[in-house]
C-alpha cells in the first residue's frame, strides 16, 4: 500500500476512537521525522484533528482558529489531498460545515474524510474493527480518558522533549 503507517494510523484513530490528540502525535511524530515544511500537508490533517479535539471539548475560539488555519492551508494542496486518497471538493465542504457549526456554537459533532481510494478505506475499516472500533460512527461516545488526554496524560516525557528541543 502506498500509504505511510503513519497516515494510516491517522485515519483509524480519526474515524474509530476518535482520538484526535493521537492523530495529532501520529502525524506530528511523522512530519517532524521527515523534516518536512511548515505547510506540510501533514500540518493541515495535524490542524483538522487538533480543531476537532478544542470543538468536543467545547473550546469554540480554538477549534475555529484551527479549522481556519487548516482551511487556508489546505486551499493550495488540492493535488496532495487528492494523493491521499481522500476526495478534496468534499473534504473542503465538510470542514467548511463544521466551522459554521463551531461558530454557531452547535454542538460537537464528528465528521468522516471523504476516502474514495477504496483500498485504502477497506485496509483501514479491516484495522480498525481489529482494534475493536466501529468505522465512522457518527455517535462519538469516547472516553474522558481520550476526549481530555492533554490534560490526563503523563506530562514528564512531554517536559522532558521541550527542554531536549531547547538545547539543540
Amino acid at each position: 500500500m502506498p500509504f505511510s503507517e503513519a497516515y494510516v494510523s491517522f485515519l483509524i484513530h480519526f474515524h474509530g476512537d476518535r482520538d484526535y490528540f493521537e492523530c495529532h502525535e501520529v502525524l506530528e511524530d511523522h512530519w517532524k521525522n521527515y523534516g518536512m515544511a511548515r505547510d506540510s500537508i501533514w500540518v493541515g490533517l495535524i490542524q483538522i484533528a487538533v480543531s476537532f479535539y478544542h470543538y468536543r471539548r467545547g473550546n469554540i475560539k480554538g477549534s475555529l482558529k484551527l479549522i481556519d488555519k487548516a482551511i487556508h492551508l489546505l486551499s493550495y494542496k488540492e493535488i496532495e489531498v487528492c494523493t491521499l486518497g481522500i476526495d478534496y471538493e468534499e473534504l473542503i465542504k465538510e470542514l467548511n460545515i463544521s466551522k459554521a457549526r463551531m461558530h454557531h456554537k452547535m454542538p460537537y459533532k464528528p465528521i468522516i474524510l471523504p476516502i474514495y481510494d477504496q483500498s485504502l478505506l477497506a485496509f483501514c475499516k479491516e484495522k480498525c474493527a481489529n482494534r475493536g472500533n466501529a468505522w465512522g460512527i457518527l455517535v462519538d461516545e469516547a472516553p474522558d480518558s481520550i476526549v481530555h488526554k492533554h490534560i490526563l496524560r503523563k506530562r514528564s516525557k512531554v517536559i522532558s522533549k521541550r527542554q531536549y528541543a531547547l538545547v539543540q
